[in-house]
């Protein structure tokens, strides 16, 4: 019996946001931006979104030995992050995102990995045993390919549920897909590993069933304000999310997805964990920044 704790791999970063009237066209300058500096990163978003909401939560992740990978582990360690598996990379900078937000709450992002380039297979060895004794691996696609491919071995190998949030988006191998327990893509990565373009419930349907068929377990298609798809061998419907005003939705898909797995890990039903993560999601977007804005289990009752 798995122990209910989750560990997390991925990325680290310092997001610089600025806040402006509209995203800026190619060869555009837009004046009057306010601007915020906050941690985040996708698999540190989400580590912290799991922490934040009760998770007991191992992350595993490279920074620069710079104040920006200093500050980071900082972070963690108020959380109550077990961080004992977050490298300090001497030969590389902390890992940094560049995000513009307008005043719909839309963003664009342009990142810089630095040390989050720089993780190893090996560092994943040396945390092969909290892995082992996991319930679930939440891992993202913002640190090398290689890495993410050996972490999902080492999971399956030692029965533990991988759940795979595609982003960035790229494309995936069958042998990746086929070892995990759940895959979390938005429409535009369930349109990339798939070819199904999707904008509504049929179609997003169309797309889970054929990421089904590689042999995904659960497929859980993360739609915006429309909410989520799911498909399991309980669950085809989507469920939809709590309708919000949205100021940055800038970590609303790291907030989902550290909360999903929460709730899994805590032994909800599926469709109860992704409630709860919809309504985790919710809260995030109605507030500036990646990691400030993931809410606490009292935030949400």
């Amino acid at each position: 019996m798995k122990n209910g704790e989750i560990v997390v791999i991925g990325s680290s970063n310092t997001d610089m946001v600025v806040k402006s009237g509209h995203l800026p066209s190619p060869g555009e300058t837009v004046l009057g931006g306010h601007f915020i500096m906050n941690p985040g990163g996708k698999g540190a978003n989400q580590a912290v979104a799991a922490a934040r909401l009760g998770g007991a939560v191992t992350f595993i992740a490279n920074v620069g030995d710079d104040v920006f990978g200093q500050e980071a582990v900082k972070g963690f360690q108020s959380h109550g992050i077990n961080s004992d598996f977050v490298g300090i990379d001497k030969g590389s900078p902390s890992g940094i995102a560049l995000i513009m937000v307008d005043d719909q709450g839309e963003n664009c992002i342009s990142v810089a990995l630095g040390a989050n380039a720089a993780i190893q297979t090996a560092d994943i060895d040396r945390a092969r045993k909290v892995i082992g004794q996991a319930s679930y691996v939440l891992i993202q696609l913002e640190i090398p390919i290689d890495v993410v491919e050996h972490a999902v071995e080492l999971a399956r190998q030692a029965d533990v549920k991988v759940v795979l949030n595609p982003a960035p988006a790229q494309l995936l191998s069958d042998d990746i897909l086929s070892s995990l327990h759940m895959i979390t893509p938005n429409e535009m990565e369930a349109e990339l590993l798939t070819g199904i373009k999707v904008d509504d419930e049929i179609s997003a349907r169309s797309a889970a069933n054929a990421l089904q068929e590689k042999g995904i377990d659960i497929v859980v298609i993360t739609m915006g304000s429309l909410g989520a798809y799911v498909l399991s061998k309980e669950l085809d419907q989507l469920i939809p999310c709590p309708s919000v005003k949205a100021v940055d939705t800038t970590a609303a898909g790291d907030t989902f997805n550290g909360a999903l797995v929460v709730g899994l890990a805590e032994g909800m039903g599926l469709m109860e964990a992704v409630e709860f993560a919809n309504k985790a999601a919710a809260f995030s977007v109605t507030i500036m920044g990646a990691q400030a804005s993931t809410p606490s289990r009292d935030d949400l009752n």
